[in-house]
């Protein structure tokens, strides 16, 4: 299973966002304290949409109790990462990983980082900016390992409306 660990989030429409990314990926939320925001703040309902209620999500103290409840393979992105996301194997669906992003202001405490160096990425940008924005940053990584595992029966057709374009005009 995929999971998504923000590390002390901050601001709640990318954590809003990020929850929408989960839902939609079916991939796992993990929370850790300190959040710059309360959860049931309207940003985080506004940018997740109508979609909040259907996340699998779960709060934690900090990142030892984070640590110690969970168990696979982790990844963190930071900007000491040297290796692309790209870069690692992600194709086996059965195995839980875990992408650890860091807080938007400052990143990843660096003694957790030191202990994982193997497992740092980086998303490769120009040098014009210091990085992407978080929830930006939570799509490409989560849908590259999707894309290594075939997209682990997610649709390919949207199942609300018509799944072809013709369907919606008939001929004349």
């Amino acid at each position: 299973m995929i999971n998504i660990v923000l590390y002390e989030p901050e601001i709640p429409q990318n954590t809003g966002n990020i929850m929408r990314t989960c839902i939609a990926t079916n991939s796992r939320l993990h929370l850790i304290k300190p959040l710059g925001f309360k959860m049931d703040e309207a940003a985080i309902k506004r940018s997740g949409v109508n979609y909040i209620s259907k996340c699998d999500y779960q709060i934690y103290e900090n990142y030892e109790d984070f640590a110690k409840k969970n168990q696979g393979t982790f990844y963190f992105l930071t900007r000491y990462g040297h290796k692309p996301h790209t870069a690692f194997d992600y194709s086996n669906a059965q195995e839980n990983i875990y992408f650890v992003f860091g807080k938007e202001s400052t990143g990843i405490d660096k003694l957790i980082l030191k202990h994982n160096l193997d497992h740092c990425m980086r998303l490769p940008m120009s040098a014009n900016v210091r990085s992407l924005n978080l929830a930006n940053t939570v799509a490409i990584v989560v849908y590259e390992a999707l894309r290594q595992q075939n997209y682990n029966d997610l649709l390919f057709d949207e199942p609300h409306k018509s799944p072809t374009l013709l369907e919606d005009y008939p001929e004349e």
